[in-house]
């Protein structure tokens, strides 16, 4: 019988079970998945604490690849169409899925499976940071926390890429080296320097055009300080914790500044756009512009260990199941 991770109420990574699962058979528009690789993302920890609510017993994990088994009618795929996909209901922890066919992204033949699942969400995050939020552009100067992260890499990639210099914090000598094969210009070890005060140094007091910050409640302030005059704060995480209530007026303080919280949800809502991205992105890994670190795999059964190297900020890159 199929089997899937499971949550039956918040918690720890204690809380992940392998259980026994029934799977639907595809109706109009829909496809059975077989799942070949799982992405693990800092939303699924979320989940499992509560902090993203769910209506118990549910599923964790939005990101994953496979082979279609079986497809309803009118649902655009074909049995053995390898494909995809980033959103939808949790519930990627799992052998087999069956999901609305407006979900998938059909795999180039140069992009692995794994590839596919651990680039999904951070690749299509990378998109909509540096091209729709703030449209990144040569000369630019950006800050990206969590620089040897999954998303982390894939936006110093990218941005390099563009044309824009990198500076990106990180928590070790080995991520800072780390980062910086991957297009960060600049470093910053936030263990031993204030990453405000260094930016300023690096920039000449300028300021940074653009923050992609998904920590939250330890880097946000700080982050306002970066920023050049009517430069922009992304705030698309928290990793450390929700942001504090602030006043608004200290926006204005600090230089006109844009602050947005965006969701990648928001960005692929639309099927066609949701693929026109997803696209573009595998265009850049076919060509080698965007290189994606898969820094561990785990059986499926071993969620529990994925979710705890995950909180303990002792991987880089990103992190596969594979059921």
């Amino acid at each position: 019988m199929p089997q899937a991770i499971r949550v039956h109420a918040p918690g720890g990574p204690e809380m992940l079970r392998m259980e026994n699962i029934s799977i639907m058979e595809p109706g109009p528009g829909e496809v059975l998945l077989r799942q070949t690789a799982v992405g693990v993302n800092f939303i699924d920890i979320y989940h499992r604490t509560g902090l993203y609510k769910l209506n118990y017993p549910a599923g964790l994990g939005i990101e994953a690849a496979g082979i279609v088994e079986k497809a309803g009618e009118g649902a655009q795929f074909r049995p053995g169409d390898r494909v995809a996909y980033s959103g939808g209901p949790a519930g990627a922890y799992a052998e087999y899925r069956t999901l609305p066919a407006k979900l998938l992204v059909k795999l180039p033949q140069r992009i692995s499976e794994q590839v596919a699942a651990a680039v999904m969400l951070k690749g299509l995050t990378a998109h909509y940071l540096l091209r729709l939020t703030y449209k990144v552009r040569k000369g630019d100067t950006i800050l990206i926390h969590a620089a040897a992260g999954g998303v982390g890499l894939l936006v110093c990639q990218w941005a390099r890429h563009l044309g824009a210099t990198v500076i990106g914090t990180v928590g070790s000598e080995e991520k800072a080296a780390l980062a910086a094969k991957n297009g960060c210009d600049y470093p910053i070890l936030y263990t031993k320097e204030n990453f405000a005060e260094r930016v300023k140094e690096i920039t000449q007091g300028r300021g940074v055009d653009v923050v992609y910050d998904s920590v939250g409640k330890t880097t946000f302030m700080d982050s306002l300080d970066c920023l050049k005059r009517f430069g922009m704060l992304v705030s698309f995480g928290q990793s450390s914790g929700p942001v504090p209530s602030f006043d608004i007026s200290i926006l204005s303080q600090k230089g006109s500044l844009y602050l947005t919280r965006p969701i990648l949800m928001h960005y692929i809502d639309d099927t066609n756009a949701y693929r026109v991205h997803a696209a573009e992105l595998f265009d850049l890994i076919e060509k080698g512009d965007l290189n994606v670190h898969i820094a561990a795999t785990y059986p499926l059964a071993e969620a529990v260990q994925a979710h705890r190297d995950l909180e303990a900020r002792k991987t880089t890159g990103a992190a596969v199941l594979l059921p």
